[in-house]
């Protein structure tokens, strides 16, 4: 066990994930921006978080809201300018908050003007070179007009698009494994890397403090680009391909990484998406790798005690085989809120907020998702009003995690997201009640999820400050008969979560805080957490 004084910040830090689009708008055009999230600090500063991982701001024609950048190092007009983001990042540090920003090195969009150049440039250039171009099999009645191989977009359909398919002349393709508007980057090539490494020191001298790495298991794919020999399987509704994902040379890009950001006087966090199974997921966060990756197996659970504790003995193991510790999450701007994978309704409501309390007690980094301390349930959008490429394509919207947050029960303005009399609605549709789980409301209310939230982080603070808690801490999981999962560290705090039908008893010890009254006799109701410092 390590004190949590000599150890990084990030090893024991709550992060909290800010989708600018939908957080806050200070111009009334109806999408969030940066001047709408420095606005809103205090309000972050008061749940009392370290970090703010920050979703792409970056110039983009936002095909993939964002996640299609054509300029690394510049700011969207659509959330303001590079002077509101140094605002952004001085305010934050100002209040002792550390500021992370995305970075999408697996692909780009088609605007970037690399692949502009790569577009106009003959086969085989240098400017080609940067990209995955290939021309499709010779011999055929379509002779070059179909892809050069059999791999699937993960937004549905084919991986690949012409490059210039108004002409019968030119059979050249391109690869994009998500969509069509973001072709892939070809990290066979040394510029490439050479590339991002600007595009990194670019962010770390401006003073971020660390970066987010998306599909940070992408990057290489598999020499020649052959045929995928099954049909690819589907995970969370993202079609994976082991050809073009997780491929060894990954590895040493993020060994260049790494000793970048530890060359800093504090040095940056690097975390990344890696949705691997634990196993493999942990092989980023080698010593000399990434310092995190996010706890995707625990991310994607639903209600189920066996998975969780199957899925936390999983991470104790990587845990002890890398040093790294783990970073859980149970939502993000991808995965259905927790309040509607639990059940849905009072019953999810419930088992949300128990989730979000256990989160807070488990051992390691925790990135939370804004809107989960409100316990705001997923949006059915109605299908006309979804945006999201992946409905397009593949038939799958995550449009419904995505609403914007309402801060006043007023439906007025938008629930105050937007200001006094706004040009334009919100950018996707807010229904009607979504005033219930309003901030102004639920801080007022000593029984919110927003409540629980925040005396769960008051408490944490309060452990580590003390020693209870620590860094590196083993945990040992467990389930009981009666579908009593625990989660015991060594620092002497143990996690239980009630998931059965039926109450049970509480472990011998002090109930430090729960996400529901202990009910007479000392046992827990059903759907419900508590940290427990068991007696000595």
């Amino acid at each position: 066990m390590t004190d949590v004084r000599t150890q990084p910040w990030w090893t024991t830090a709550v992060i909290y994930e800010v989708y600018p689009r939908s957080f806050s708008d200070s111009t009334g055009d109806g999408v969030g921006d940066l001047r709408g999230i420095t606005a809103r600090l205090d309000y972050i500063a008061d749940l009392g978080v370290q970090g703010i991982w920050l979703t792409p701001f970056q110039t983009s024609p936002q095909v993939d809201q964002g996640y299609d950048i054509s300029d690394y190092c510049n700011v969207d007009p659509l959330f303001g300018t590079m002077d509101d983001f140094d605002e952004l990042l001085a305010q934050a540090h100002a209040r002792g908050i550390r500021l992370l920003v995305d970075i999408v090195p697996n692909h780009t969009s088609t605007e970037h003007p690399l692949f502009q150049e790569a577009l106009a440039s003959e086969s085989g250039s240098e400017a080609r070179q940067m990209f995955h171009f290939a021309e499709g099999p010779r011999g055929s009645l379509d002779d070059g007009l179909v892809p050069p191989n059999n791999w699937i977009s993960v937004f549905g359909g084919s991986a690949w698009a012409r490059a210039h398919p108004e002409s019968l002349n030119d059979r050249a393709w391109f690869l994009h494994l998500f969509s069509s508007g973001q072709p892939d980057w070809n990290w066979q090539n040394p510029a490439v890397a050479d590339y991002f490494i600007g595009v990194l020191r670019f962010w770390f001298d401006r003073g971020v403090d660390g970066i987010r790495i998306d599909v940070a298991h992408g990057l290489f794919k598999a020499e020649g680009l052959p045929d995928t020999e099954t049909v690819p399987t589907v995970i969370d509704g993202l079609r994976s391909n082991p050809l073009a994902m997780d491929q060894e040379p990954v590895h040493e890009v993020y060994r260049r990484w790494r000793a970048l950001a530890d060359s800093y006087d504090e040095p940056r966090l690097l975390v990344g998406e890696v949705n691997l199974e634990p196993e493999r997921a942990g092989r980023y966060t080698r010593p000399d790798e990434l310092h995190q990756t996010f706890a995707f197996a625990f991310a994607r659970l639903g209600w189920n005690p066996a998975e969780w504790v199957s899925v936390g003995q999983q991470f104790e193991q990587v845990r002890l085989a890398t040093g790294a510790e783990p970073s859980w999450a149970l939502e993000n701007h991808d995965l259905v809120r927790t309040v509607t994978r639990f059940g849905g309704g009072v019953l999810g409501a419930a088992r949300a907020r128990a989730g979000l309390v256990a989160l807070l007690g488990l051992p390691g980094a925790t990135y939370i998702y804004q809107g989960q301390e409100l316990g705001l349930p997923e949006v059915e959008v109605p299908e006309s009003l979804r945006v999201d490429p992946m409905w397009n394509r593949g038939g799958i919207s995550r449009d419904g995690a995505r609403i914007p947050l309402p801060w006043q029960a007023d439906a007025t303005d938008s629930h105050a997201f937007s200001p006094k009399n706004a040009e334009a609605p919100p950018w996707l549709p807010i229904p009607e009640g979504w005033g219930q789980w309003a901030v102004s409301g639920q801080q007022r209310d000593a029984g919110s999820v927003h409540s629980a939230f925040t005396g769960a982080m008051q408490l944490r603070a309060a452990l580590l400050a003390s020693g209870v808690f620590r860094a590196n801490e083993s945990a040992t999981w467990s389930l009981d008969a009666d579908g009593l999962v625990q989660c015991s560290r060594a620092g002497g705090v143990t996690v239980v979560i009630a998931m059965g039908d039926s109450p049970v008893p509480v472990p011998a010890g002090r109930v430090l805080i729960s996400s529901a009254p202990v009910r007479a006799g000392g046992f827990m109701p059903p759907d419900s957490a508590a940290w427990i410092l068991p007696t000595p």
